[in-house]
């Protein structure tokens, strides 16, 4: 640094102090500066906090739109803004996805099946929609605030901190004029110079940033038209599905309900229970280990039999002779209660899991009508086992 601009810091620091300090009297700015400059501090604010708070409502997720910046800034300068945009994961394209993918696992035979796909492929426009909501955004509204954030805002404070410096500047060598010390009329028309010029450009800077309400108008018109342009397609495209979704769910109730027929153990397991069971030993056969006769106590009554005379009567036999069959009785139709089952229709019979109800006729192949504890009524085929079947 030159020992000229090495003074004029020195310069400047000097006054600075003394005005914070010392209590010396600086140059007073006008008063329509001042407003301006009031102005222009809270344009400035403004234009940080929409940018920020607009991305963040276009990319809510903080933790995402963080990786994806730091991912942006590895890959360099030449990644295009419209794949860093899209990059972004959309809620409605995420649950999207997930509803188009279980209902196609689901089947399009399944109803609701049909109506995860039909709701996960507008969600997936619902995401596109709020893509082309991202790029009209950026480019009509992001776009000219981040311009005149870094170029007519920033020109405006690069004017207004050299004012200051050279309002200092001028200050300090009208000070040091007025307390006797060493200035040249040279100097001190060339800082009073400087300080015009910086005053004049950091005026106009702040006068045609503020004048230009035209621009900043049409620039927050263009965001609300593409808001108004994203609601709209959500709107007609979410109308469509519902109208769809009411379509599928009258085909679903038209469509015939099949009957459940409980399963029964031959259906499940056609092997028989006896045949895994070991045979039982025929009356005749000697079980292993036991010679015939070896019992002592069949051994004695043998040998008391044996010795009996010829001529003694017979010994009456201790089984009786059986007694003819008697004809079997004739059962009555009847079922077992397989579920408890609630009448919610008049005619219809109430019964209990385990209650065995009379059978009185079979209506047709869903329904029977039976009768327990002195009343009848319709009761499903599917609800009962039938234990004596209808003649």
């Amino acid at each position: 640094m030159a020992f000229a601009g090495l003074r004029k810091q020195i310069n400047k620091a000097n006054q600075y102090v003394s005005e914070k300090i010392g209590g010396a009297e600086g140059t007073k700015l006008t008063e329509e500066y001042t407003v301006m400059e009031k102005k222009v501090d809270l344009t400035n604010e403004l234009v940080e906090q929409l940018i920020t708070q607009t991305k963040e409502m276009l990319q809510p997720n903080p933790a995402t739109r963080a990786k994806l910046t730091v991912n942006a800034r590895l890959r360099g300068p030449g990644t295009t803004a419209g794949a860093t945009s899209h990059a972004y994961p959309q809620p409605e394209g995420v649950l999207g996805d997930t509803m188009v993918k279980y209902g196609t696992d689901l089947g399009v035979e399944s109803a609701f099946g049909r109506s995860l796909i039909e709701t996960g492929e507008s969600l997936r426009q619902l995401a596109d929609i709020k893509y082309s909501l991202e790029d009209n955004v950026k480019q009509n509204f992001l776009e000219p605030l981040t311009q005149l954030q870094s170029k007519d805002l920033r020109d405006v404070m690069f004017h207004r901190k050299k004012l200051q410096g050279r309002r200092l500047d001028y200050d300090c060598k009208k000070r040091k004029r007025t307390t006797g010390g060493h200035v040249t009329d040279e100097e001190m028309r060339t800082a009073g110079e400087k300080f015009e010029e910086s005053f004049n450009l950091a005026s106009q800077g702040m006068f045609n940033l503020l004048e230009n309400d035209v621009e900043q108008v049409s620039q927050l018109c263009a965001l609300m038209e593409a808001f108004s342009d994203y609601y709209q397609q959500c709107a007609e495209t979410l109308a469509q599905l519902t109208d769809r979704l009411q379509d599928l769910r009258h085909e679903a109730s038209a469509k015939t309900r099949g009957s459940f027929e409980p399963k029964k153990l031959p259906d499940l397991d056609p092997t028989p229970l006896d045949a895994s069971r070991s045979p039982l030993p025929s009356p005749g056969c000697t079980v292993p280990g036991q010679q015939a006769g070896g019992n002592m106590y069949l051994g004695n009554f043998n040998q008391q039999k044996n010795a009996r005379s010829p001529n003694a009567s017979p010994i009456p036999s201790p089984m009786r002779s059986p007694a003819a069959p008697s004809p079997p009785a004739q059962k009555r139709p009847c079922c077992q209660a397989l579920y408890d089952f609630s009448a919610e229709n008049p005619g219809e019979l109430e019964f209990k899991e385990g209650d065995k109800i009379d059978l009185i006729r079979q209506i047709d192949a869903n329904w029977f009508e039976g009768s327990i504890n002195g009343k009848s009524g319709l009761f499903p085929v599917n609800y009962v086992d039938v234990l004596v079947p209808l003649t």
